[in-house]
């Protein structure tokens, strides 16, 4: 585990070094790149081969796609518990984003024009659905529920399948729960290279959606151009600033929580004020584990993605907080101190403020879309909405006497980029 102090020398090297994005190793470029080069001159075939070998679930190219009658069936053997808290996080997830879905709007310009915008639905949309280790069934939701709010007319999932070849019930419960009907048991690697450039059996997207390993992050990163993404949501991060108000037992379990996911590379932080915040903490995290099942790939999470970070006073956390730009960022301090970093702090991905505020609500069922930017992308990147299942068209729409007005400026700029054919587009239809 990894501690640092704000005032020694090599601090920000060495922040830096641990913050770096797993997905961009060369190892894992160098990985992703011949899959995708494999699934893309062989089709099914390449994504059955990696299949087989890395989900060891040896599938033909029909028991790709699961059939409706197996999604009804996970859907009829879902616990009344299990559905029951599908449809309430439902319910806030659809609350919250009706009040994000960009309208189509219409005015007049300086020189009398119409103009506006006008937002359509992308046709065809894929959703990917880590469905390994921690099936993300709450993954689903996050998604498929936008998409449907914005009017995706179809949408794809993919998910891995355990080595039956079956995928996980209660996933299959969820996306038939959310209207989604054609589904892959594919993930991975193979699956963003499948959905993004198609294969015999799979017909391609026009946008992948969903949060993966750094596998997958890097697969979407290296398909974005033939299709859109999202916001590159890689391994699981939470930063927690903690003072002297903070409950030890509380910040370990929100930490442990996030380095549950398990792939290997989550990112976990503590900041604090004081070594002894840190320490209580820290002891904190070794008394839970010993009563938590996963407790050794907990370990290693903790051993190669946790990172303490000692900070003398407000201004430093902020620093630390807008520069590592956490997926989650818990704010487990005095209230007098709340305001002050809910408005300086500009780049974390979710802020969940108080003590009464775990991670694991935004993760489960608070409202916003849990598929949050990581890898400090939260610099340029916001968490997953409506809109990001749009694309919006300008409106321009001149009469004779708006293109009047705009002659003037029209002629000034085709003169100084030396683009005369420009300038005559507009002038030809002044001259009778």
């Amino acid at each position: 585990m990894l501690r640092l102090d704000y005032k020694q020398k090599d601090f920000w090297q060495s922040l830096a070094a641990f913050c770096a994005a797993a997905s961009q190793q060369p190892d894992v470029v160098q990985a992703v790149s011949q899959i995708i080069s494999d699934v893309r001159s062989r089709g099914d075939l390449g994504v059955l081969y990696y299949t087989a070998k890395f989900d060891h679930a040896k599938l033909t190219s029909k028991q790709m796609r699961v059939p409706a009658d197996m999604i009804e069936k996970a859907a009829k053997s879902l616990a009344p518990s299990a559905r029951k808290a599908l449809e309430e996080a439902a319910k806030c997830i659809k609350d919250f984003h009706k009040k994000t879905v960009p309208k189509s709007w219409q005015g007049n310009n300086p020189h009398g024009a119409k103009v506006g915008e006008v937002f359509h639905p992308i046709r065809r949309c894929g959703i990917y659905v880590p469905g390994g280790q921690v099936p993300l069934v709450s993954s689903v939701l996050m998604a498929a529920i936008p998409a449907s709010l914005a009017g995706v007319p179809e949408i794809v999932a993919c998910t891995p399948p355990q080595p039956n070849g079956q995928i996980n019930p209660s996933i299959l419960a969820a996306l038939h729960f959310c209207g989604v009907t054609e589904i892959y048991a594919i993930g991975g690697v193979q699956a963003i290279a499948a959905i993004a450039y198609g294969t015999e059996t799979i017909n391609p997207v026009e946008k992948v959606f969903g949060p993966g390993n750094a596998y997958v992050c890097e697969a979407k990163r290296q398909v974005f151009g033939t299709v859109g993404v999202d916001l590159l949501p890689g391994p699981s991060e939470v930063m927690v600033i903690a003072d002297g108000t903070a409950k030890p037992e509380w910040v370990a379990a929100d930490l442990l929580a996030q380095a549950e996911h398990g792939t290997g590379k989550e990112k976990i932080y503590l900041l604090a004020t004081t070594e002894k915040i840190i320490a209580a903490v820290e002891h904190a995290i070794e008394i839970q584990l010993t009563s938590i099942e996963g407790a050794p790939k907990i370990r290693e999470v903790l051993k190669k993605g946790y990172c303490s970070i000692l900070a003398p006073g407000l201004p430093q956390i902020i620093e630390l907080a807008n520069y590592v730009a956490p997926e989650h960022l818990e704010l487990q301090v005095s209230e007098k101190d709340i305001p002050k970093l809910t408005k300086s702090i500009t780049t974390a991905g979710a802020m969940l403020i108080g003590h009464n505020s775990p991670t694991v609500l935004g993760d489960f069922t608070a409202g916003p879309s849990h598929t949050l930017p990581t890898g400090r992308t939260g610099r340029f990147f916001s968490g997953l909405q409506v809109s990001d299942f749009m694309r919006r068209t300008s409106i321009v729409e001149y009469s004779p006497a708006s293109l009047k007005k705009a002659a003037g400026v029209v002629a000034a700029f085709a003169a100084m980029e030396k683009l005369d054919a420009h300038g005559r587009s507009l002038s030809i239809r002044l001259n009778k």
